[in-house]
Order: structure tokens, then sequence, then C-alpha cells
């Protein structure tokens, strides 16, 4: 079997605080080692009160510190908003803290609205920058060249694995380019996962850092001991693309009995069409997906996405996954870090 990670965005669930969310990640963190998941991915995401992973770097190094072999990342960081050089002094930090355990994902996107991007004090223009920012963090992790003026401090010399995610062709194209390991995220934009898996195979170009292209893709997985139980607990997922689509983003919601009498039937359609790599049921069912999913695209490892409202229940889904999938192969991950 392939590896299996796990996605968290430390949800922050309806009567609770940011703080329990950070909590509950560490604890999930802990619970995905011992089942034998390959990576825990956290990712940056601002202004918005149902996600507690703003500041990425900082809540890493809680769950890195608080764990032992699982590989801890960022799913990503949303390079345009920052600076080269301070995001490879924060993943340079966590590399000398956590040697040989960190991976830093990147993304083109924002990971927020246009108001709070002007907050962040970067433009919509800073976008076109990614791939030459991408360039200057490889060259800021990378070992110093004489007469290098500026340094990483740190971070120069850790060579953090760096990952290219997306959600379309543009960074299948750049990953390609690159020679970087893709993470597609066909968790919430499932439409281009197969164009941009296939662009990227055919135009990789093998890399210091990766011989042959690697691919990973996120998908939502929620499993319980039986497919109702599972179906209710989706439905949690499913007010929250309902609420996004509405603009009325909030804490995560616990499940309820009907949903179909949340959504209109436009709505449920985007709804299902955004969820549509979701996998959810009791362990054999939610296995024979995934066994057809890889099949179909041909993906090196699965990360896992699982909001569910109960802590409890999230961690049990992730166990019943590890179980049915046996997830205890990171030694096919290692070529990709």
């Amino acid at each position: 079997m392939i590896p299996l990670s796990v996605l968290d965005l430390a949800p922050v669930a309806e009567g609770r605080t940011p703080g329990d969310a950070l909590r509950n990640s560490l604890d999930l963190a802990r619970h995905a080692e011992r089942a034998g998941y390959r990576r825990f991915w956290m990712a940056e995401h601002h202004n918005m009160v149902g996600i507690a992973s703003a500041a990425t770097a900082v809540a890493l190094a809680h769950v890195a510190a608080g764990t032992e072999t699982i590989r801890v990342g960022s799913g990503g960081i949303m390079l345009p908003n920052h600076a080269p050089l301070v995001v490879a002094e924060q993943f340079g930090t966590l590399a000398e803290l956590h040697p040989g355990r960190i991976d830093l994902g990147l993304g083109r996107a924002p990971g927020t609205d246009q108001r709070t991007l002007r907050a962040l004090r970067r433009g919509p223009a800073s976008a076109e920058d990614f791939p030459q920012d991408v360039l200057e963090l490889q060259a800021l992790l990378g070992d110093p060249e004489p007469g290098q003026a500026i340094r990483a401090v740190p971070g120069a010399g850790t060579h953090v694995p760096i990952w290219i995610l997306g959600s379309s062709l543009f960074g299948a194209q750049l990953a390609a380019h690159l020679g970087l390991p893709y993470a597609f995220a066909s968790h919430f934009a499932p439409d281009a996962l197969i164009p941009a898996l296939e662009v990227y195979r055919e135009r990789f170009r093998p890399s210091a850092q990766l011989e042959r292209p690697y691919a990973l893709a996120c998908v939502n997985v929620i499993a319980a001991d039986s497919d109702a139980e599972a179906r209710r607990l989706f439905t949690t997922p499913q007010q929250s693309f309902t609420n996004l689509i509405r603009g009325t983003r909030g804490r995560m919601l616990p499940p309820i009995d009907d949903i179909e009498a949340l959504w209109s039937p436009m709505e449920k359609q985007q709804v299902e069409r955004m969820l549509a790599r979701s996998f959810v049921g009791a362990p054999a069912t939610v296995r024979t997906g995934l066994e057809a999913f890889v099949a179909e695209t041909g993906v090196d490892e699965v990360m896992v996405a699982s909001a569910v409202f109960d802590h409890a229940a999230r961690v049990r889904s992730y166990a019943l996954l590890a179980e049915a999938w046996g997830a205890d192969a990171p030694e096919a991950a290692r070529r990709a870090g």
C-alpha cells in the first residue's frame, strides 16, 4: 500500500477555542504517528474563525515538539504572503530543532480574502513572483555560495524538502520544471486533478532533490463503524462548504440528521462538485474507494483531510482508516523527503 498522510487545518469547533483546536492538533498528530501515517501537514489560512493554523510555523513547532518520528510540514505556506528569507528562517529553525522531519509545502494562493491580503501588507500582484520566490527560497535553504551577502540563519544548509502545492495546471508545470514533488488539493478543488498529474509527469525534469516525479493528492476521508454514521459525520464538512458558498464562514458545526433540509439544489450541486473526491463510510467502504482512486490517479501518496466535529470521532476516523489501509509503509515515500 502507498503511504497515507494527514492534513490538519486545526479546525475550531463551535463552542471551542483556537487553543482547544491546536491542542487537538497535537493529540491527532501523536495518534497519527502511532498509526503509521507518513506526514502531518498544517495549512496557512487567515481571517477564518474556524481555522487556528494561521501562524503555521508556530503551530508546526508545537506539533513537532510533541512528536518523535512523523514528518511535520506545511500544506502549505502561502508564499506570496511572505518574504522568502523569513520563511527560510522559520523552517530552517524547525529543521535545526527536528532534523530530517520537516517539509515545506508552498502555495501560490493568498489563503484569504483580498481585504485581509492588504492587511498582510501584500498585494494581489505578489503571486506573479511565485516562481522566482521559490527559487530564492531554495537558494536560502541550500548551501551558501562564497561571498553570499544574505543568509538565512538558521536555514542555510538545511535543505528542507520543498513541495509545490496546487489545484490547477500552474503548480503542476512549476513543480515539473523545478523537479519538485507535487501535492494536489483535490479535497476541495478536484476538477483539474487528472490533467495536472498528467502535465506534472510528462514535463518533469530531475533535480538535486528528486530524481523521478512524486505526486501526492489530498482527499477527504471520514471513516466510522458504519456507512450511516460516517455519512452523518460528513454533514459537518458539507455544512462548511455550503456556508462557504453563502459567504457565511464560521466555526466547525456539529453533524445534522438531514442535510437535504439545509441546502438548495444548486448549493447541493456545487458542494458535491467541490467534495467529489471524498470517501465516506465504514472501513471497508473507504478502503475500496481509496483503492479505486489510487488506481485511477497513480499517485504515490494520499493525504487525508477529515473534518469531523467531535475530536474523538476524528481521531477514530484516522485510526479506522490506518487499520483498514495498513498505513505502515513509510519507506515508499522516502525518496520524496
